[in-house]
C-alpha cells in the first residue's frame, strides 16, 4: 500500500514539473511576447509588473508577485480543499513563478492572432493536465474549486468574471487591442479546459433494462452515485422494463456505461450533457 501510494506521489510531482516548465514556457515565449494578461493571478502579476515598470521604474521579480497573489487563494484550499492538494499547487505555483523569472525570453513568431490562440490553447492544456494530477496553477483555480465543490456545479466561468476586471485594467493602462486579443486568449484556454477536465461537469443517464437492481449495483461502484428506477412497458413487445435514471461526473460517465454493460449488454443508454444541479451531488473530496 505504501509503495502504490509513493508511486502515485512520483507521478504527480513529475506532473507538476511538466506542468511548471510548459506554464513558464507559456509565459515568456507567448504571453509575454504579445503582450497579453492571461487571467487570474498570472495575468494580474504581470499587470502589476508592467505597470511598476512604467510607472514607477521598479523591476519586480514575477515570483514574489505571484507567489504573495496566492497567499489568499492557498489559505481557501487549506482551509476549504484539501491539504495535500494545497501543498502540490504550492509547489506548482512556486516552480511556475521560479521557471518564468529564470527562463530567457523569446518569440516564435510575431502574429499577435497566432500567439493569442496558441497561447490559449497551451495555457488551457497545461492547466487541464495539473488539475488531473489533483494540483492547480493557483489563483482563481482555487476559487473556482472551491465554488464548484459547494454548488455542485461547474464554476470555472466564475474564473471569466475575474479576468473581466484584469481585462479591463490591463486596457485603460496600456491600451485596448493587447486587452482584446488577451479575450481571444482567454477564450481558447476556456474551452480547451472544458473539453479536457469534466470532474465538475455532469451527465445524466437513461437506461432502460431488466436488470434495473444489478445496473443500480454497478452505477454506484462505478461513481459512488445513486440512482432512480422508473417502471414501465416496452411500447413494441409490451414487456415490463425499467429506466434507471442517474447523474454522474462527466469525468466518469464511460466507466459507468461500461460497468452498465458488463451487467446488462442489452441495456439501453442514452447520456445527456447536464447544464446545472440543484441539490446533493457527490464529489470525491480533495486529498
Amino acid at each position: 500500500m505504501k509503495k502504490a501510494f509513493d508511486r502515485s506521489d512520483i507521478k504527480r510531482i513529475l506532473i507538476i514539473l511538466v506542468c511548471a516548465c510548459l506554464m513558464a514556457l507559456n509565459i515568456k515565449t507567448f504571453v509575454r511576447a504579445g503582450g497579453l494578461y492571461p487571467g487570474g493571478a498570472t495575468g494580474l502579476s504581470i499587470l502589476i509588473q508592467r505597470s511598476a515598470e512604467k510607472f514607477w521604474g521598479l523591476s519586480l521579480p514575477y515570483s514574489l508577485i505571484n507567489i504573495l497573489l496566492n497567499a489568499g487563494p492557498v489559505y481557501i484550499g487549506f482551509r476549504f480543499i484539501g491539504r495535500k492538494f494545497t501543498l502540490y499547487s504550492c509547489l506548482m505555483i512556486v516552480l511556475s513563478s521560479v521557471l518564468t523569472d529564470i527562463i530567457p525570453g523569446f518569440a516564435l513568431t510575431d502574429d499577435i492572432l497566432l500567439i493569442s490562440i496558441f497561447g490559449g490553447i497551451i495555457n488551457g492544456s497545461v492547466i487541464s493536465l495539473c488539475l488531473s494530477a489533483d494540483a492547480t496553477t493557483g489563483g482563481t483555480d482555487f476559487i473556482s474549486i472551491f465554488l464548484s465543490q459547494r454548488s455542485g456545479m461547474d464554476s470555472f466561468n466564475v474564473i471569466l468574471g475575474i479576468n473581466a476586471v484584469i481585462l479591463c485594467m490591463s486596457g485603460v493602462l496600456f491600451g485596448w487591442d493587447k486587452a482584446l486579443y488577451s479575450i481571444i486568449f482567454q477564450y481558447a484556454s476556456t474551452v480547451v479546459l472544458h473539453t479536457l477536465y469534466r470532474r465538475y461537469q455532469q451527465t445524466t443517464l437513461f437506461i432502460v433494462t431488466e436488470n434495473p437492481q444489478r445496473v443500480c449495483k454497478s452505477i454506484y461502484a462505478a461513481s459512488r452515485h445513486g440512482a432512480t428506477i422508473i417502471h414501465g412497458e416496452g411500447s413494441f413487445d409490451h414487456h415490463q422494463k425499467s429506466t434507471v435514471y442517474s447523474v454522474v461526473s462527466s469525468a466518469q460517465a464511460r466507466k459507468v456505461v461500461r460497468a452498465v454493460k458488463a451487467e446488462d449488454e442489452s441495456a439501453f443508454i442514452n447520456l445527456v450533457k447536464t447544464q446545472e444541479l440543484v441539490g446533493h451531488f457527490y464529489q470525491p473530496p480533495k486529498d
